[in-house]
């Protein structure tokens, strides 16, 4: 019997699957992971709630940052989405019911059980022990569905947080982390790299999975740095990407990656951004497989390269790309030739924008006391 566990300095909490596996031996065989563990109660009084409502907003995500495939994630601040939560007493209670989508896209489904919101809210209201209280949910998207922003990520962390918030923040980061997890199994596979950073902010490792192990890496504060995050009019479904993904790699590219992983965390440590970006262009594992699946891909990212930008790859499972600089207005030029190469070689158009590192996460906007 495997177990899925955060271990918390206080209460390690602890979630039993029957069919779980433990991680294979490191070898050229690569399996993705594939957990389907549930949240369980762990606050032994269900409380009440402290707010009638509450505004949440969760960031926008960049998953992988290259060699860091399913392990390394980082926010980006100004973009995400938002969660207004309410006490409903015509909502039948222990329930949450979405009653309202807007912003980006409108198509996603209200049913609570198959919108990344209403599972990663369904969830945290487990592990709350709610049982007495309604409550409603509108969901404001200020990501688009398959950018490669972790658009998922940032609507289950904002519900998370939400809820969390409403009665009391009696949940911790990482509890809350588990919870959107439960979200992102069901819309894109398990894996962290989204979630963690969306509602940690910074940098964040994923150490393990079974437990689960977050490790925040710390970017020094008097150390510049901006992405260049440019997004064409294409939609590249994660679940379509990850299918594109080699079941077999060369032990050569698996060393590569792995000491290319390790000076991206130490990049970010030491604050050094040229070092970061060389890094984050270095994948020869996943990158090399999901550039050809979007038109331009590699013309932007050459383009980046020598219009300056210390390294660009694919932000998630794309078509978004980014690109590292240490100044805003060096950036923005690089975004120009980047939207230019989607056209040139792609024939797409596309949007640039310059960003700093949200080192917050998803946190409360507003709240209505009772």
């Amino acid at each position: 019997m495997a177990t899925l566990c955060f271990q918390s300095p206080s209460k390690p909490i602890s979630y039993f699957h029957p069919k779980s596996k433990p991680s294979p031996p490191l070898s050229t065989k690569v399996s993705l992971f594939r957990c389907r563990a549930s949240v369980q109660t762990i606050v032994a009084v269900e409380p009440e709630p402290v707010f009638t409502s509450v505004k949440t907003f969760a960031p926008a995500t960049v998953a992988n940052l290259g060699p860091g495939f399913d392990f390394l994630g980082c926010a980006v601040d100004g973009l995400g989405d938002h969660v207004t939560l309410r006490v409903d007493p015509s909502i039948r209670a222990g329930e949450v019911l979405i009653s309202e989508i807007t912003g980006t896209t409108t198509k996603l489904s209200t049913n609570p059980l198959r919108n990344c919101a209403g599972i990663a809210a369904i969830a945290t209201m487990k592990m709350l022990g709610i049982r007495s209280v309604g409550l409603s949910l509108d969901l404001h998207k200020g990501l688009p569905l398959g950018s490669g922003l972790g658009s998922s990520a940032a609507s289950a962390a904002a519900a998370a947080v939400a809820v969390n918030e409403i009665f009391g923040r009696k949940l911790g980061k990482g509890e809350l982390v588990l919870a959107g997890l439960e979200s992102e199994a069901k819309v894109s596979g398990y894996h962290a790299d989204n979630i963690a950073p969306a509602i940690m902010g910074g940098f964040v490792l994923i150490r393990s999975y079974e437990p689960l192990d977050l490790k925040p890496l710390r970017f020094p504060e008097d150390k510049e740095l901006f992405f260049v995050l440019v997004s064409p009019e294409f939609e590249a479904p994660t679940k379509k990407m990850r299918a594109a993904l080699p079941t077999e790699i060369p032990m050569v590219h698996h060393v590569w990656n792995s000491s290319q992983a390790a000076a991206l965390v130490a990049a970010v440590l030491e604050g050094d951004a040229a070092m970061l970006g060389k890094a984050l262009s270095s994948d020869k594992v996943v990158e090399p497989t999901r550039a050809p699946l979007i038109p331009g891909m590699e013309a932007v990212k050459k383009a980046a390269l020598e219009a300056g930008a210390f390294g660009c790859t694919i932000s998630g499972a794309g078509p978004t790309a980014v690109a590292v600089v240490d100044a805003a207005e060096k950036g923005e030029e690089i975004g120009e030739r980047m939207v230019e190469a989607f056209m040139r070689g792609g024939n797409l158009k596309a949007v640039a924008c310059v960003k700093k590192l949200d080192k917050i996460g998803a946190r409360l906007v507003s709240s209505i006391s009772r």
